[in-house]
């Protein structure tokens, strides 16, 4: 199984600075975020084994988080030594997926819509771990309503 570096590591690597396409690590934990939960939802199992929390600007996973708190809300450099073997297609689809969709938006766009979305308003009274059969149900009625469009 990948661990949250992995997946943090994938997404970074699709930055392309000369664009303007940046990660800051409140947006990376966000990125993270959706891609643990349609996991959930699509496969039944998790991405990586860490915990997800609901901390005050959204869901975080605290190992994460202080790997890279040092660049505080400043763009985190793109990897150059991933090795992109190590993540199956399936994982590689998935989370191109993610990024295509939820790249797009700034960090604070991100928090906003995490903090709306049951997972982590939930989690909020009950010590702070996000729980993840309510991200998988929760992420199950998005793609629900996607097949329907």
């Amino acid at each position: 199984m990948l661990s949250c570096d992995d997946i943090a590591r994938y997404f970074l690597a699709q930055t392309d600075e000369d664009a303007g396409d940046l990660i800051s690590n409140p947006k990376l934990q966000k990125l993270v975020y959706y891609a643990q939960g349609f996991c959930l939802a699509l496969y039944d199992r998790p991405l990586f084994p860490e915990s997800l929390e609901a901390w005050i600007h959204g869901p975080v996973v605290p190992e994460l988080y202080r790997t890279y708190q040092d660049y505080a809300v400043r763009p985190i450099p793109r990897p150059n030594d991933l090795d992109f073997s190590r993540y199956e297609n399936w994982v590689k689809e998935l989370l191109d997926e993610v990024y295509a969709v939820y790249g797009q938006f700034s960090a604070w766009k991100l928090r906003n819509m995490t903090q709306e979305e049951p997972p982590w308003k939930n989690a909020v009274s009950d010590r702070g771990v996000i729980d993840r059969q309510a991200m998988k149900e929760y992420f199950g009625t998005l793609l629900v309503r996607d097949e329907a469009v």
